[in-house]
């Protein structure tokens, strides 16, 4: 590890100050993917600025009944907050779907949100990466690419974004507060990361010395049902092969009125299932539509040599969300 300075910040308009009066900082909240990348000499920033203790870890109602979130609120106490649970359940499933209770304890809302790929050769210095050395290659193209992208992928990048949470706020139509040397902006959760193109460094629309200080909840719709489901090697602290988070509304004679897909494990940032959604919206709640929907939406897909199972693995889990929202089973978070 490179030899670094440190300060803790004392307000957020503090730390943006801070970090424009050092250009090579990093914000440090958590640190559960930071600290790992910068062991391995992946991230050498050479000014750290804590974050972890500025008022940003309230959970709090809007005026219009959605919620409003600080970055700095625990993966772990999300998850188990009883507006979420009741109101949000797919957030609360993918929150729990995502690494170890320990980390839980500790990652933020702020720090899932920016959390960078686990493609090994990201992680791996001696092995070309556009992501990590612009220019250099892409490795994951011609070589182990089992757990790369399907969707949205180019020449320059292959590889996924990792956080279950990401996948979720997309579906609910969350928004992200950001504060900035140029004042504070609102973003789509949705359009928050990047698809990487011909600049696959950059992660997100984050500009330089910008915070994120709260996600927005805006009320779900009347009657909706929602859900997480996540496919995975192992039966915890595995990343996605390929998840869905669906938000689905259905009126009385069966028709779908308000639809919501979004998919992880796929592509570089959570992908928000537009085409499936307006094949979904005005049609018969039922598995041919579902069906008929996630193949719409993964029409667009381009399996790698060793990645072509993503693509049913998908549709599948799509199909048993959506229909699984249409039962009578309890909308509860996985766990309780």
């Amino acid at each position: 590890m490179k030899p670094f300075t440190f300060e803790r910040a004392t307000s957020p308009e503090q730390a943006v100050s801070a970090f424009a009066a050092q250009p090579h900082a990093r914000f440090l909240a958590g640190g559960t993917n930071l600290v790992d990348l910068m062991k391995l000499g992946v991230e050498t920033p050479e000014h750290l600025i804590d974050v972890s203790r500025l008022p940003l870890n309230d959970i709090e109602p809007t005026a219009d009944g959605g919620l409003r979130v600080g970055a700095n609120v625990r993966n772990s106490d999300l998850a188990a907050h009883t507006t979420v649970c009741r109101s949000y359940p797919a957030l609360a499933q993918a929150l729990l779907a995502g690494a170890s209770g320990q980390l839980r304890n500790l990652a933020t809302t702020g720090g899932n949100l920016l959390q960078r790929t686990r493609c090994p050769y990201f992680q791996d210095l001696s092995a070309p990466c556009n992501k990590r050395e612009p220019g250099s290659g892409c490795s994951a193209r011609e070589g182990v690419n089992r757990d790369m992208a399907v969707l949205g992928h180019s020449e320059h990048c292959v590889a996924t974004h990792p956080s279950d949470m990401a996948v979720a706020l997309a579906a609910y139509d969350a928004q992200l507060e950001l504060l900035g040397p140029e004042g504070s902006r609102t973003v789509p959760a949705a359009e928050f990361h990047r698809l990487p193109e011909d600049t696959p460094q950059r992660d997100t629309v984050l500009r330089p010395g910008e915070l994120i200080s709260h996600v927005t909840l805006p009320p779900p719709p009347a009657g909706a049902r929602a859900a997480y489901r996540k496919a995975r090697d192992r039966a915890s602290y595995a990343f996605a092969l390929a998840s869905a988070a669906a938000v689905l509304a259905v009126d009385g004679d069966g028709t779908v009125r308000h639809a919501a897909l979004a998919f992880g494990g796929l592509a570089h940032r959570p992908w928000r299932a537009r085409t499936a959604e307006q094949v979904l919206t005005g049609s018969r709640a039922d598995a041919e539509t579902f069906a008929r929907a996630a193949d719409a939406e993964l029409a667009a897909a381009r399996p790698l040599s060793d990645n072509a199972f993503k693509v049913p693995l998908a549709r599948n889990l799509a199909v048993h969300t959506l229909t699984a929202l249409t039962g009578d089973a309890p909308n509860r978070p996985a766990g309780t």
